[in-house]
């Protein structure tokens, strides 16, 4: 697929999809209040996200055997990430290829219900961007989707000083988030630059905070979020992933969300619905 068909296919694909529902709710002054609101973001997401549940349940009769993660508070961050307008968006130049997947899951609801639950719990919030910079388009080789993403424009922004253009732009926050990322707390890391975060100082944070159990969301499933639950398992933490807090491409080779669904339940320590991990963060305040 060019760059060209990329293009015309996201254009083309963008007026067939629902829009998902957002809301931005105000933040809540306890646990139990703020459990309860994160619960309502999402009552009225698509009607598709049931058929979803259906369409990637887990098997009646698993092989494999059934593990869990405990939330410890002091111990324990919600990392999000790429929770940015390109990939969450309906304007995002990659909807054409997630759109489906993350009206499906809810994504963009069960995102902010996360950031409710985590901060009303005084969990610690880290976020794992995506940019690019004019020094990154000078690469002299690229993976697929690189190529893909460094031909659409995806996440650029002007210089990693320069905010000129950012406001609004594809590299931007979700509105919706940014009262959660922008309140003083949320930590911010340098962006990672291919889809693990081997290249950013994600890792560092949450050790100097005490860290070593995560729950992970944002986007994409088979990308970012894999990859980075990949690096973090490998580097001593426990992994729970939020299965409805993320999605993933839908194209001609195949659907990225069910191949890191796999993985997920082969690799991570827990998969939760975003109702199951609501319920933990505000029981473990």
């Amino acid at each position: 697929m060019t760059n060209d068909q990329f293009k015309t296919g996201c254009e083309s694909t963008k007026d067939t999809i629902s829009q998902a529902r957002r809301r931005v709710l105000t933040g809540a002054a306890t646990a139990a209040v703020a459990g309860a609101a994160a619960a309502a973001v999402g009552r009225d997401v698509l009607a598709a996200t049931d058929e979803a549940k259906a369409t990637y349940a887990d098997p009646a009769k698993p092989g494999l055997p059934k593990v869990d993660m405990q939330i410890d508070p002091g111990r324990t961050a919600l990392v999000v990430v790429d929770p940015q307008i390109d990939f969450l968006d309906e304007g995002g130049v990659a909807w054409g290829v997630v759109g489906e997947s993350v009206s499906e899951q809810g994504v963009v609801d069960n995102l902010e219900r996360l950031f409710i639950a985590a901060k009303a719990s005084n969990m610690p919030v880290v976020v794992s961007p995506h940019y690019y910079y004019p020094q990154d388009h000078k690469w002299k080789f690229e993976g697929t989707l690189e190529r893909v993403m460094h031909g659409i424009g995806m996440f650029n922004r002007k210089d990693p000083l320069n905010l000129d253009g950012f406001e609004g732009s594809g590299a931007d926050w979700m509105p919706q988030y940014k009262k959660y990322i922008e309140d003083g707390k949320t930590i911010v890391c340098s962006p990672h630059k291919v889809y693990g975060p081997e290249q950013n100082d994600l890792v560092l944070q949450l050790r100097k905070i005490g860290i070593d159990k995560v729950i992970l969301a944002g986007m994409s499933a088979n990308l970012c979020v894999e990859s980075h639950m990949r690096e973090l398992l490998e580097t001593g933490f426990e992994v729970a992933i939020v299965r409805d807090a993320t999605a993933g491409a839908k194209v001609p080779e195949g659907d990225g969300y069910l191949a890191a669904l796999i993985n997920f339940r082969m690799i991570a320590n827990a998969l939760w619905w975003t109702d199951e991990a609501v319920e933990r963060i505000s029981q473990a305040a």
